[in-house]
């Protein structure tokens, strides 16, 4: 049922052909077309794109976060301002992405950034942290909102068994995997109507903030900055809750060789999108502190269901469905798009050659898909939420500055380079230096959970020269990535 990728995208009937030893074609590849090669096709519009990063952006950070960003600060006037500021530098960071996106036309994202930039060693580490520790972690902690969120109605009365939230968390992901590995086309249109769904529940939190406001509900606003004082260990901690709300600007990067058009498209759709999520966020903000203290929201589990309890009466049943609906379209695009980047780092020989394969018939790379479900099984039965949110991050903002670092090295290494966008160096520059900033000061005032993430993302160095350097293994050692590669050949075909 699954057949190797010969090729990586379809327009109007060419197709960019790969090379024999798997590795990316060339950006100028103009290969003709042949028959009967099994594809990923170009299906991802502008609607698409924006539908992807606004519905990976929007998931429970908005709705989780606030209590993270408040508890670090101390104030709810540098909550605010926290939230601005990373609204800011998300943008910052989208706009470089802008950049790689329209001149290196491959998916993949961060990992073939590094490739281009820096080679196969810090690319492999990347791919390797992403598929043990990012995207399982990241799946966990969106899932477990979920999972929360939808379960609300039925316990309003009562504490939801943490049973219960995991059971249903595991439904959620395995749904998810089924979609993404059935079609493309219809988990684009999902990922619309869920988008769709997203910005009604942030509407539902804005419109009647800004009635209170209106009235003149502006008690919490008095003495904004009074309260604890945000200390230098809990600042960054702060920007990493808001960052992670943030987070999913650079999706569509992951996918770029199938976005139609991506000169004109990537950087149309990530401005559009980080213009509505960053405008949506600090309202949204804003209108909790219309009626919701900073001490209530510290100890409200569920800010978005407590705000509505308070002005909406019944009819705050119906926000938790539409947050567990923004969880579910987070998960959606995260995996829809985490997928290209196993798919793309198996092509370059730097993951096994299975996750490089596509389904015949549904055109999609399902092995790369569910070799996901087991990991974030493991993170969800074994993990805490928010322990996992201050440990995914240091490692995903680590290689993110990494990137953008990278796309500065590219202006001097390849300085004739097609950039159709381009922006200021200074972007970059600042971006890359907060990032790799953040991580440092993470070391100091949360040692344990970043301590252990430098750790496992360091064991991809010898993992490199052990899986892809190492050229004289043991006869055994071939037989345990075939048996590998035939379970997951073997689940493949059942799908």
């Amino acid at each position: 049922m699954v057949r190797k990728a010969a090729v990586t995208t379809v327009s109007n009937g060419s197709y960019l052909q790969g090379q024999a030893n798997g590795r990316l074609p060339s950006m100028d590849s103009e290969q003709p077309a042949q028959e009967g090669k099994v594809v990923l096709k170009k299906k991802v519009t502008l609607l698409r794109g924006i539908s992807i990063i606004i519905g990976t952006i929007i998931g429970a950070g908005i709705f989780i976060s606030p209590k993270g960003i408040l508890k670090n600060t101390g104030s709810v006037g540098m909550s605010l301002t926290v939230w601005t500021a990373c609204g800011i530098l998300s943008l910052f960071g989208a706009l470089c992405y802008a950049e790689l996106g329209t001149c290196i036309k491959k998916s993949g994202g961060h990992y073939t950034y590094i490739l281009e930039a820096f080679g196969p060693l810090p690319a492999f580490v990347r791919v390797w942290v992403e598929l043990l520790i990012i995207r399982p972690a990241a799946t966990a902690v969106i899932s477990l909102a979920f999972g929360r969120y939808i379960l609300e109605p039925f316990f309003m009365q009562c504490e939801i068994p943490e049973l219960a939230i995991k059971l249903i968390t595991a439904v959620g992901i395995t749904l998810v995997m089924v979609l993404n590995s059935t079609s493309v086309s219809w988990s684009a249109r999902i990922q619309i109507f869920l988008t769709f769904c997203k910005l009604v529940a942030i509407l539902i939190i804005i419109v009647p903030g800004v009635i209170q406001l209106i009235k003149g509900e502006t008690q919490h606003f008095k003495n904004a900055f009074a309260g604890n004082d945000a200390s230098v260990m809990g600042l960054p901690l702060a920007f990493y809750s808001g960052m992670y709300a943030y987070s999913g600007w650079f999706y569509l990067n992951f996918v770029t060789e199938e976005v139609e058009n991506p000169e004109k498209n990537i950087p149309l759709a990530i401005c559009i999108s980080m213009i509505i999520v960053t405008v949506g966020y600090v309202l949204t903000n804003v209108a909790y502190f219309t009626t919701i203290s900073a001490g209530e929201l510290l100890l409200s589990k569920a800010v978005a269901v407590t705000f509505a309890e308070r002005l909406m009466g019944n009819f705050s049943l119906a926000v938790p469905v539409f947050v567990a609906l923004s969880c579910f379209g987070s998960m959606n695009g995260g995996i829809f798009a985490v997928s290209r980047m196993f798919f793309v780092a198996s092509r370059e020989g730097h993951l096994p050659e299975i996750l490089s394969m596509i389904h015949v018939r549904k055109h999609t790379p399902l092995p790369a898909v569910i070799v996901l479900h087991p990991l974030t099984m493991i993170m969800l039965f074994n993990g805490d939420l928010y322990s996992l949110l201050n440990f995914l991050s240091f490692a995903r903002w680590l290689f993110i500055g990494l990137v953008v670092a990278g796309l500065i090295y590219l202006r001097y290494k390849r300085p004739d380079m097609p950039r159709p966008f381009k922006v200021p160096l200074f972007i970059p520059a600042l971006f890359s230096f907060t990032c790799l900033f953040m991580v440092a000061l993470s070391l100091y005032s949360d040692p344990v959970n970043t301590g252990i993430g430098f750790v496992i993302t360091l064991t991809g160095v010898p993992a490199y020269y052990l899986f892809i350097v190492w050229d004289k293994k043991p006869k055994w050692a071939p037989r345990i990535v075939k048996s590998f590669q035939s379970i997951l050949s073997a689940a493949a075909s059942r799908g």
